[in-house]
């Protein structure tokens, strides 16, 4: 096989795509620090199955259109930084292979390789040992090879095993891996990805298999009709009632549509249900209570409204152009209220646990009618694909990378409204540096990091970047780390506590906290953050 022409080349993206989603849980565990969310499998997966969704919408499969398909659908569903690194890749392969009726492993060759340019140039300050490494060298020597092997396969074969070697030397050149024990995950959803081409291309298509139908249902959208959607608002809110409890709501939910998910946690019930009568279902759960959030999307048409159903209408509203508007990205219920109490006009559903895609950032800058949008991602993954959603929108966005949500907390606090953007950018940049900040949770694997032993299942505490304390008491690792975080400039420590404790629990460690630091003002707030039993802001 010396050429491949466009229907071979989409079955390849597909049959890598579907290689990585397979094994994005092995991919997944490859994370330096042993937390239970490592993501960088699920973010490469989510990331090239938009971009294969985006494959499903094109008919005709000429190497120009299969590519374009490739580099819009990754570009909008990038995830974390892996993802946004995977999308600039395939971004450099779509367009070095415009124009061309077929390839051959030359053009292949030459493609991966402005791939990995691409990539180098997206990222500020390119890093060594990761997936940067595995695309450069791997593109390097299919360039080199390409010039004597013209057959595809033996010309994969070779530059797989290239990157495998490539991916072997990562812990040489990152000192974190090596101390982990682990390779790049993202070199090596990449090898994956080499792996899922080189089996098509030898007859052996892969198929999504079981554990990934989830993802699978994502990536197959692009060929459902909208005609063939029977309800067409995904309708989503929080009902803070006493009044009924998620069962009853269940009941009531199922009258209305489908995809029915409800949870429910004292007096609170989180609903999401597909419906052709939105204004209905919300009408409904006011019996009840209160509507704490709404969020409605119209599947045929792909934009996301609030509305209010008044005499069988839907309105829309649009507020006056005002002068700030604010995106955050949080986990939890708390910290969702907290940001909105600080003014944020639009919070992302996710953070550690689910990284945001690009698209997600382009909807809330959208759904925002003012001069100027400040983004705070609130993770160091998550900070490409913001500024990734900046660079595409036409309005004026301003990303301060935030990289926890203490940093964004303490950040909002210094906002003036009087002030320009200029200085509210300056200011807000100038508080990320008065606060440290840490996170307690749970480690998934035994390790070695900052001479610190832990074990599978130890509560552990990081911050700043390092493995600070490990234990198996949380309230001991939590004041250990805090104690290792103060300075004599202390004067508030803030502790944000997660969902699997009780206030009773976050009570008793403040109380302790207060006893052991006298002079240090001890506040706490119930964040409700998954895996994260405590956040800690240090000022």
């Amino acid at each position: 096989m010396t050429q491949i022409n466009g229907k071979k080349f989409k079955e390849m993206f597909v049959s890598g795509a579907n290689n990585l989603q397979n094994n994005k849980d092995l991919v997944d565990k490859l994370n330096v620090f042993p937390v239970p969310d490592g993501d960088t499998g699920t973010n490469m997966s989510l990331t090239i199955s938009y971009a294969i969704k985006e494959l499903e919408k094109i008919e005709d499969l000429d190497i120009t259109n299969v590519g374009k398909a490739l580099s819009k659908g990754s570009l909008m569903g990038a995830r974390g930084n892996s993802g946004v690194i995977l999308s600039q890749i395939i971004r450099g392969i779509a367009k070095s292979v415009e124009g061309k009726e077929v390839l051959t492993t030359k053009d292949f060759a030459l493609s991966l390789r402005n791939g990995a340019e691409t990539a180098y140039k997206a990222v500020i300050k390119p890093i060594e040992g990761t997936i940067l490494t595995v695309i450069r060298e791997s593109a390097d020597y299919a360039v080199k090879i390409s010039k004597t092997e013209s057959d595809f396969i033996k010309f994969l074969e070779n530059v797989i095993k290239e990157a495998n070697e490539s991916l072997k030397r990562t812990p040489e050149l990152l000192k974190s891996l090596k101390e982990a024990g682990v390779v790049d995950s993202g070199g090596k959803g990449l090898v994956l990805i080499y792996e899922g081409m080189l089996s098509s291309l030898k007859g052996n298509f892969i198929n999504l298999l079981g554990s990934s139908q989830k993802v699978n249902v994502v990536s197959n959208q692009g060929s459902i009709s909208s005609e063939d959607i029977e309800f067409g608002y995904c309708t989503e809110f929080i009902l803070e009632s006493n009044k009924t409890d998620e069962i009853q709501m269940r009941d009531i939910m199922l009258n209305y549509g489908d995809s029915l998910a409800i949870v429910g946690d004292e007096g609170v019930i989180k609903v999401h249900v597909h419906t052709n009568n939105p204004g209905e279902v919300l009408q409904e759960a006011l019996k009840f209570g209160q509507l704490i959030t709404i969020k409605i999307e119209n599947m045929r048409v792909q934009h996301e409204n609030i509305v209010l159903e008044t005499n069988e209408e839907v309105v829309t509203y649009q507020e006056e152009e005002k002068e700030y508007g604010f995106i955050s990205t949080s986990m939890g219920e708390g910290l969702n209220k907290i940001f909105k109490d600080f003014g944020v006009d639009y919070i992302i559903e996710g953070g550690q646990t689910m990284n945001p895609s690009t698209e997600d950032f382009i909807k809330a800058i959208n759904s925002i009618n003012a001069k100027n949008i400040f983004i705070f991602p609130n993770n160091s993954n998550i900070i490409m694909a913001a500024n990734q959603a900046k660079e595409i929108s036409d309005k004026n966005v301003i990303v301060i990378e935030t990289k926890n949500t203490p940093q964004a907390l303490t950040a909002l606090v210094s906002f003036n409204p009087e002030a320009n953007v200029t200085e509210n950018e300056e200011a807000f940049k100038e508080a990320l540096q008065m606060v440290k900040s840490g996170q307690v949770t749970f480690a998934v694997r035994d390790t070695v990091m900052n001479d610190i032993e832990v074990k599978e299942g130890n509560i552990i505490g990081i911050a700043e970047g390092k493995l600070l304390s490990a234990g198996d008491s949380v309230n001991t690792v939590t004041t250990n780390m805090i104690e290792e975080l103060i300075d004599e400039d202390t004067s508030i420590v803030t502790l944000f506590y997660g969902e699997n404790l009780t206030e009773e629990d976050a009570s008793n460690l403040r109380d302790e906290l207060e006893e052991k630091f006298e002079d240090i003002d001890i506040e706490l707030y119930y964040g409700g953050q998954p895996l994260y039993y405590y956040l800690v802001s240090v000022e």
